[in-house]
């Protein structure tokens, strides 16, 4: 069963000097004041070392060689993603979407441990893009950052991305141009083990996101750095407070609203394996299937030992696989805007039956859901046992007054970078001193949430509570320039990012 003390603790901090979130931001307590910052759109200003190990180098092409040996006989999985203006029907309201292919969301990218994969995006868009492969501890000139890892794709443009998947799992590819993910340019990336048994006889993605249908994510971002706020308090004990900064008409789930739900067929008795993405830019979700208990598995791709619960919170960025064995009949399957009031929607049919309302709301969310607290990495893929040869410290803050969120005081892309070197095991402290909570990305690397006994379970992307404190380690085996940030879009957009800089 999960440890809902273990969770319930990091809940028990009181709030910063006893003030709500948004008036602690518009004091502007949380980090050094900064004012306004340049345009996302502008290069980064951080101040590079002499010695920094850029994704054009020597040590960068050393690494991508040591993976073509390390997998010699990998296949050629070749595919064509055309970024392009899309119109689509949401809900019964009309829209201009951006998508791969068309697809909402985009199509599932699959392939195996080893493979040689290469997809050339095409960018019909009317802005510059790129495409990050979100998890993937891929070549640093592969990583997908505009300015940091290859200059953006321009409108009419092209641009081939040639990496080797090296761990199997449940992974996830975007969009990481401005505010560019929540107008549809996201989709599910999995990596197979041909070796492995599969252990379950059927399979559901489920990739979540939150929709807009009266803006584009970029004039709310406007908005929020105007000073205007969404109306009605959204709040979660869950996330420690605040819920997030807008507020959503649609939550879709396989890019289908709840009036239009999908539909995932398996058989009564049979074992279904879930793939749970949350792919949305200001949402956390509370995921459960009605009449059903979920076993945990994996967390950002990696094994775990399993967990029984009813439901699971995935933060921005976060995947989670679950095993369950179906009953006979209709079920909902339900993911909650934690705090929003609102919820993404599907059915899982076994057989015959009604189907299940829309607002259904299974007794499976009612307890505290599965966090991070509640999970022990697998033995065979918990890091060695090793001090950390540096520590580096990454403080969250932000003001509200000018909707900027910093690192270290510094709205990217201002940055300091956090310098590391090869062959060291690395400590990266998130110290939150906002009053919402933050999921911090970490790219190019899949880190150990540090814990005395060694147990911390890999993952590449962590909610950090407010007022509280995440270790994580990594082994500094991955050379380049790697971007840490908040995977809140608006959070990033606003500046809550530094890079990772390895140095020669």
């Amino acid at each position: 069963m999960p440890d809902r003390d273990a969770w319930s603790r990091l809940q028990q901090e009181p709030p910063i000097g006893g003030l709500s979130r948004r008036r602690f931001l518009q004091l502007g307590l949380g980090a050094t004041a900064v004012g306004l910052v340049a345009a996302c759109s502008s290069a980064p200003s951080g101040t590079q070392a002499a010695g920094a190990v850029g994704p054009d180098s020597r040590q960068v092409r050393d690494f991508a060689a040591a993976q073509e040996r390390r997998f010699p006989g990998g296949k050629s999985v070749a595919k064509t993603f055309v970024a392009a203006p899309t119109e689509v029907d949401v809900g019964g309201t009309r829209t201009t979407a951006w998508l791969y292919d068309g697809q909402l969301p985009g199509p599932i990218l699959r392939a195996n441990v080893g493979d040689r994969v290469q997809v050339r995006l095409r960018n019909e868009l009317p802005d510059p893009t790129t495409v990050h492969w979100h998890g993937l501890a891929i070549r640093n000139d592969m990583d997908g950052v505009p300015d940091i890892t290859q200059p953006p794709v321009g409108a009419g443009a092209e641009f081939v991305y040639e990496f080797i998947p090296p761990d199997p799992g449940t992974y996830w590819y975007h969009t990481h141009g401005d505010l560019q993910r929540g107008r549809g340019l996201y989709g599910a990336l999995i990596v197979d083990d041909p070796r492995a048994p599969s252990g379950y006889d059927a399979e559901f993605v489920v990739v979540l996101s939150d929709w807009l249908t009266d803006r584009t994510p970029q004039q709310a971002f406007d908005r929020l750095r105007s000073g205007a706020m969404e109306s009605a308090p959204m709040t979660s004990t869950a996330l420690g407070g605040d819920a997030g900064d807008v507020r959503y008409p649609l939550y879709l789930l396989g890019g289908r609203p709840p009036n239009d739900p999908t539909v995932f067929t398996a058989g009564p008795g049979q074992r279904a394996r879930l793939r749970l993405i949350n792919a949305s830019d200001d949402t956390a979700f509370r995921v459960a299937l009605g009449g059903h208990r979920l076993t945990v598995t994996d967390s950002d791709g990696f094994p775990v030992e399993p967990v029984d619960t009813g439901s699971v919170l995935l933060g921005m960025g976060e995947r989670y696989d679950a095993l369950v064995t179906l009953q006979d009949g209709a079920f909902p399957l339900v993911a909650a805007a934690e705090g929003k009031g609102g919820q993404a929607f599907a059915v899982v049919r076994t057989g015959s039956g009604a189907a299940p309302d829309p607002s259904a709301s299974p007794d499976e969310l009612r307890a505290p859901p599965l966090t991070v607290a509640d999970l022990r990495a697998a033995a065979a893929v918990r890091l060695p046992t090793r001090n950390p040869d540096v520590t580096l410290g990454a403080s969250l803050g932000g003001t509200m007054n000018t909707y900027t969120w910093t690192i270290n005081g510094e709205a990217y892309p201002k940055y300091t970078p956090l310098e590391v070197h090869s062959g060291e095991r690395a400590r990266i402290v998130y110290t939150n001193t906002t009053t919402m909570y933050h999921p911090m990305h970490l790219h190019g690397h899949t880190f150990a949430v540090a814990r005395p006994d060694g147990t911390g379970p890999r993952k590449d992307t962590v909610i950090v509570l407010p007022g509280q404190t995440v270790a994580t380690d990594i082994d500094t085996d991955n050379p380049g320039q790697w971007i840490t940030h908040c995977h809140n879009d608006y959070h990033l957009a606003a500046g809550m990012a530094t890079i990772v800089s390895y140095q020669a």
